[in-house]
């Protein structure tokens, strides 16, 4: 009897124990199951995009901004890049603002520029990052697609900011930058009587995300 007896005792201490590490491995897996990586998506109305051009043999600059810019395509990441990676977005042309005073240089580069291009209506493109957390933009403009890499700098509110340098003969638009060399003659005319208009332009994007 003493024998049975303490057979069944063992076994009602095994049943407890073995009921509390199912109780344990439950709250377990239901304490996972509540953990939520956070994520990073675009605030698709903070996008901002600048460009800087030149002209004069001396490189002066020349600023402007594109007022509208759509994003066409997004996603979410676990990573601001990993989020940004894949986003495509397009550029009306028509948004084109240089703030300039006479009025007359944002309708010479809408007619002597982008007027000269095939489907000059938008630039498209779409970001892409590497696994080194490199990042470029495929950009196309004039019917060319080409890429820009870029560098990048962050803040602590989840700011980004894009800088790149795009050669417009990559994009097979020399001749638009001849043309409008020529409607801007005179005031592409630097101290040495040599007018210029440089196929270079810097190129600026401005991204805010949020992470939820």
């Amino acid at each position: 009897m003493k024998k049975i007896a303490f057979i069944a005792l063992s076994l009602i201490v095994f049943a407890g124990y073995s009921c509390k590490d199912t109780k344990k491995e439950k709250e377990q897996t239901d304490t996972n199951s509540t953990v939520k990586t956070e994520q990073y998506s675009i605030v698709k109305d903070s996008t901002k995009v600048s460009f800087v051009a030149y002209k004069t043999t001396e490189k002066k600059p020349v600023g402007g901004t594109f007022t509208k810019i759509n994003i066409t395509k997004s996603t979410t990441g676990s990573t601001a890049m990993e989020a940004l990676n894949g986003t495509t977005f397009s550029i009306p042309v028509s948004s084109l603002f240089t703030n300039d005073a006479t009025g007359t240089r944002d309708p010479k580069l809408l007619e002597f520029f982008f007027g000269v291009m095939k489907d000059t209506e938008l630039i498209s493109g779409v970001f892409k990052t590497e696994a080194n957390n490199t990042c470029s933009i495929d950009i196309t403009l004039n019917g060319e697609t080409a890429n820009i890499p870029l560098t990048f700098e962050s803040t602590s509110d989840n700011s980004y900011t894009f800088n790149g340098v795009m050669d417009l003969k990559e994009w097979n638009a020399l001749d638009a930058v001849a043309s409008l060399n020529k409607a801007c003659e005179v005031l592409h005319t630097g101290a040495d009587g040599v007018s210029k208009t440089w196929s270079e332009v810097a190129v600026k994007a401005e991204v805010l995300l949020e992470k939820k």
